[in-house]
Parts: C-alpha cells; sequence; structure tokens
C-alpha cells in the first residue's frame, strides 16, 4: 500500500511517516519506483506509535523501543519494559503533586490562621 492509504489506515499523516523513518522509529518503507510501499506491519506499528503518544511517551522514548527492530518482529519485550517505565515515572508525578497538595493544604490552613489571628481589615 502506499503512504497516503498507510496513514489513513494508522491515524497518522504522510507527514508524521516520513517523520518517523527521518528519526529511525520507523524503517523506511522499500520503494516500486518513486512511491515507498507499506505493509500490514508498518501499519500496525504506526497505530502502536500513536497510541503510544497519546499515553504520554515521547518520539524519543519510541526511538529506543524500536532502536534494533527494523522491520523485524515487533519487540514486545522493550515495549512492556518502556510501559513499565511510564508506569513509574506516572506514579512517581502522582506521588510528587500528592505531596504538592498537601504542602498547599497547611499553607492554606496557615493563612486563614493567619488572617484570623491578626484581621489586617480592622486597623
Amino acid at each position: 500500500m502506499y503512504i497516503g492509504q498507510a496513514a489513513q489506515l494508522s491515524g497518522t499523516t504522510v507527514k508524521s511517516i516520513r517523520h518517523y523513518e527521518a528519526i529511525g522509529l520507523l524503517p523506511e518503507a522499500p520503494r516500486q519506483g518513486r512511491y515507498r510501499l507499506y505493509d500490514a506491519q508498518s501499519v500496525e506499528q504506526l497505530m502502536f506509535i500513536k497510541c503510544a503518544q497519546q499515553l504520554g511517551f515521547k518520539l524519543k522514548e519510541l526511538q529506543q523501543v524500536f532502536a534494533t527492530h527494523q522491520g523485524q518482529a515487533f519487540p514486545w519485550d522493550r515495549a512492556q519494559a518502556a510501559l513499565a517505565q511510564k508506569r513509574r515515572e506516572l506514579q512517581q508525578q502522582i506521588d510528587d503533586l500528592q505531596q504538592l497538595q498537601g504542602r498547599l493544604e497547611v499553607f492554606e490552613t496557615r493563612l486563614q490562621q493567619a488572617r484570623e489571628e491578626c484581621p489586617l481589615d480592622s486597623l
């Protein structure tokens, strides 16, 4: 299939596919004359990339998943490891945000106490 059809089936754009090839995220498709030809495996990889991006993966992270892929069998083990790493990072962010929320609540309570102890509008 040509690049336009691969883009349509995968929900990406022709520009994105060319970019993925340029940065080594997607192996360059074989050509028939001037036209690139994509197979079902390429479309599946494009769908994976799009889904992973929607879940917060950066292209650099995905490059590591596909570093030695080059059109061979899908690197499930690397994808699973990347997913586990992303979950750990997300949990750390959640923990950090919960800690920040707790500190904000303490600060708000102290601010309210100070306001009650020393009302400025009565001066």
